[in-house]
């Protein structure tokens, strides 16, 4: 209890429950790390952003921001 801060014993198994299922999911994720061959690039996540830029403005993404600064 003392290092859950549980003020009581059901309290603190519940939280020493919580935290195994967690450490539990982190290691089952951690299996498949660098595994996924379908997941996309950074650029690929940046020109689907700038296409959902142009989709509702008609202004180019550096011009649209570089008009708000002045």
């Amino acid at each position: 209890m003392r290092h859950t801060k549980a003020k009581t014993k059901r309290e603190a198994i519940v939280k020493a429950l919580e935290e195994m299922n967690r450490r539990h999911s982190q290691a089952e994720l951690l299996k498949h790390t660098g595994k996924f061959e379908s997941l996309m690039t950074n650029e690929e996540i940046e020109a689907m952003d700038e296409e959902d830029w142009k989709s509702w403005t008609p202004f180019p993404k550096a011009t649209a921001v570089s008009k708000k600064r002045k």
